[in-house]
């Protein structure tokens, strides 16, 4: 699948989107993604329009009805391979992480958003991880993205660590003055 090229404005709320959705199990409300990033719920009603277009969000009709996000939406916030693998910092339990370089952050494993998964692939040694040490890694160079998460399995093999994800945030734009 060819990357979609969001605005800022759009990962923004598909973040958000993606955030609210585990916690309500449910069609997240158009207000509450408006709440969640301080944007007026016609701002999003507008954005959600292309997100849908694009394939990355669902609309749910009814009382009940709000929006999902999709499989795509996942993928879309996909973070590029990282040119400077160096750049994107790394902790384990608290403490940065000198000697292993996040090569890549795969989230398109992530097709049931109840069991919110990363992937991050590393050059340097996971030995030192194991399952339930909390992890955060980013902000990433691109998306400025930062993912939260507790190790769920590690893959020595490929050198990739499992991370459950607990948050993931990619920070508001700076409003234009």
């Amino acid at each position: 699948m060819s990357s979609i090229e969001l605005t800022s404005s759009q990962k923004t709320i598909l973040t958000a989107l993606i955030n609210l959705y585990p916690e309500t199990e449910d069609a997240v409300k158009g207000e509450d993604i408006a709440a969640e990033v301080d944007r007026n719920p016609g701002t999003i009603r507008n954005q959600m329009q292309s997100l849908k277009a694009l394939q990355l969000v669902e609309g749910v009709p009814g009382p009940k009805g709000g929006y999902k996000p999709t499989a795509n939406a996942y993928e879309a916030l996909d973070v590029e391979q990282m040119e400077e693998p160096a750049s994107v910092p790394l902790f384990h339990d608290g403490e940065a992480v000198e000697d292993a370089n996040v090569e890549e952050i795969d989230l398109s494993s992530v097709h049931h958003p109840e069991l919110c998964r990363a992937e991050i692939h590393l050059q340097g040694s996971i030995r030192s991880f194991s399952e339930g040490d909390e992890v955060i890694v980013g902000p990433t160079p691109l998306s400025k993205l930062v993912i939260n998460g507790v190790l769920d399995g590690k893959d020595d093999t490929n050198n990739i660590l499992i991370l459950r994800i607990k948050s993931m945030e990619a920070p508001a734009e700076q409003p234009e003055h």
